[in-house]
């Protein structure tokens, strides 16, 4: 009995959140998924069911899309590696301070609580003045590139502007993770004779595991979504050259075709991938928990 009034209660601060989670998110998902499978233009009330004909047309004969979709791939790859890369090392440093890890966790973490529609164009000030300006005036010559126009530096544009963005995000998590390390275990091992790098290695490293598992799902679902970043520096250009699939599935629905169905499709093709990727992650990052 006293466990189930336990569980009720819990339930019953859970509720208002799973209700808003449900209608918000869940229902408009269902809703989504039907019509992508119909040929709805979002302003006509009347439509046809077409099944499965958006799905074929997006994966077979839609270039503009798989070309976003390969360049998604292409910036989800460098994220999950550089931004949980820069975050670890960012929380080995900054826990390794003694008197001022307050602050470098604030200054590391200020990014993170702007939208990145503001740091855009912050960043798109940077590149087009301040970055020109320093080439011009001091001898880094290198700094005076075209980093929104040439769809190599706006693809590195992008990396930095969501890097500034979300490194301070995951920093913290490794942090708390790091703090969780019993200092016996470290005190230990430096008696013992071990250098900096191997007790990172050897006993750090394995037990911050489950932070990083969290950390790479974190990174992930962000990536696959990134919208803000993208349509704030480059807007998908030159051309199309940067555009990501949540660029181009709002282009097809609001900007573009109308098509709102055929938008459907895609962002459900866009939900699969990160789905089962995600789930393959996941699955290989809790083997390696267990056999750390």
């Amino acid at each position: 009995m006293k466990r189930l009034r336990e569980n009720t209660i819990l339930l019953t601060f859970v509720l208002p959140a799973f209700l808003f989670y449900f209608l918000f998110v869940l229902v408009s998902a269902s809703g989504g998924l039907y019509y992508s499978l119909t040929n709805w233009n979002l302003l006509n009330r009347s439509y046809d069911m077409v099944g499965l004909a958006n799905y074929v047309e997006a994966l077979t004969d839609d270039p503009v899309f798989i070309q976003s979709l390969l360049f998604t791939l292409k910036y989800v790859g460098a994220m999950v590696v550089l931004q949980n890369g820069l975050a670890l090392l960012l929380a080995v440093l900054v826990e390794g301070r003694k008197k001022d890890k307050p602050f470098f966790r604030t200054l590391f973490f200020m990014p993170n609580m702007l939208s990145l529609i503001i740091g855009g164009f912050m960043w798109m000030f940077i590149f087009t003045r301040v970055l020109p300006y320093v080439a011009e005036h001091t001898a880094l010559k290198f700094l005076d590139q075209s980093w929104i126009g040439d769809p190599i530096f706006s693809f590195y544009s992008i990396l930095i502007l969501s890097l500034w963005g979300g490194v301070g995000y995951l920093m913290i998590i490794y942090i708390a993770a790091i703090q969780g390390i019993p200092a016996a275990l470290l005190e230990s091992a430096a008696i013992d004779g071990a250098g900096p790098f191997q007790v990172f290695r050897h006993i750090s490293f394995p037990m911050i595991l489950p932070a990083v598992t969290i950390g790479v799902f974190l990174t992930l679902n962000s990536s696959f979504k990134v919208f803000d970043a993208v349509y704030a520096l480059t807007g998908g250009g030159p051309g199309r050259a940067t555009q990501v699939v949540a660029l181009n599935i709002f282009e097809e629905a609001f900007h573009m075709n109308n098509r709102y169905g055929y938008a459907s499709a895609k962002a459900m093709i866009l939900f699969l991938i990160v789905f089962l990727i995600t789930m393959v992650q996941l699955w290989v990052m809790k083997r390696r928990e267990l056999e750390a």
